[in-house]
């Protein structure tokens, strides 16, 4: 049987589609779920909120007619990937929108990395590392957030999956030419999944997803890791960049708040880390060089249990997770 309201809505908009929610103020979890495949539409002016609200508001109401008569949701959070840089649209549109149409006063807006922090630690102090395609660190002292890379696959995401995998293709065409730093085993495997390599550039360049194409290589980079030396240094250095982003993200020894122990909790969350050993036992080793202070904990959930968690605390006016104009930005508080 469905609990009765009020309810929170939680959302989840990321490449692979649009993810909802809805929960009880109580625990947060998930009383039904419904997801969108199409992923949201970016352009020039940023994240598209027609498209967003066109597929949200259909699918909330009918998991809200699911919840039975008079459902009412006491909060919602929409949390999106590129809400930091390219969500002034959604800023602008969804709070009016959510209260006209679901009758919603509470909602807050957030960056993807935030509803991937509250859904890892909650709102405790400490640092997220995010990766899939791409690659960002975020932590707090619950008083600031400190943001590192999440700069997209031109600018950054280092050791994230676009990044490994272009890295791995670099040297399987680096084979390909006889080049040094190439790796046969890598080359074997661009042509298993793509075909020959001199045609390689002619599939990649034209296409729109090219971030989501090189991180789809990132897994053989991975499979090659065992007896591939060049493979393995990949994912070496990837794990690098992740410790690197890592120490920058996690407070300071000292201002740990609850903790009170210099100990900096760190959960590492998305699909990347799915990968398994050959990434992780040198991410692992890479924290306990870069980041002593850094104690590795599990994610208690992902983005979607994240945004819920959020909702929740807002509903019941308890979210001590901070405020910010692009990360988190909550409608009359600065």
């Amino acid at each position: 049987m469905t609990p009765a309201g009020p309810f929170v809505l939680g959302v989840d908009s990321g490449g692979s589609g649009l993810r909802v929610a809805l929960g009880t103020v109580e625990t947060g979890h998930p009383v039904s779920t419904a997801a969108c495949a199409e992923p949201v539409r970016t352009g020039p002016g940023g994240i598209d909120a027609d498209h967003l609200l066109g597929q949200l508001l259909p699918v909330t109401r009918k998991l809200m007619d699911r919840a039975g008569p008079g459902a009412t949701v006491a909060a919602a959070v929409v949390g999106a990937a590129g809400m930091a840089t390219l969500g002034d649209q959604l800023r602008a549109r969804l709070p009016g929108a959510l209260a006209e149409a679901l009758g919603v006063r509470r909602v807050a807006l957030a960056a993807d990395a935030v509803t991937a922090y509250a859904g890892a630690l909650g709102q405790r102090p400490g640092a997220v590392v995010a990766a899939g395609t791409g690659m960002i660190a975020l932590g707090t002292d619950l008083t600031v957030w400190r943001r590192a890379d999440g700069w997209g696959h031109l600018l950054g995401d280092s050791g994230g999956g676009a990044w490994i995998g272009r890295a791995g293709l670099e040297a399987a065409m680096r084979a390909h030419d006889g080049r040094s730093g190439g790796s046969p085993a890598l080359l074997a495997r661009l042509e298993a999944v793509f075909g020959s390599a001199s045609g390689l550039p002619g599939l990649l360049y034209p296409r729109t997803d090219r971030p989501a194409l090189l991180a789809s290589f990132a897994p053989e980079v991975a499979a090659c890791a065992a007896v591939d030396d060049v493979a393995a240094g990949i994912l070496r250095k990837a794990a690098a960049h992740i410790a690197e982003a890592a120490a920058a993200a996690c407070p300071g020894a000292g201002d740990l708040g609850a903790t009170g122990s210099g100990v900096c909790e760190v959960a590492l969350t998305g699909g990347l880390f799915r990968m398994g050993e050959p990434l992780l036992g040198p991410v692992r080793d890479e924290l306990a060089h870069q980041v002593p202070q850094a104690r590795v904990v599990p994610a208690a959930g992902d983005p979607l249990h994240g945004s819920l968690d959020i909702a929740r605390a807002l509903a019941g006016s308890a979210l001590r997770l901070p405020a910010h104009p692009t990360l988190l930005r909550v409608p009359g508080v600065a």
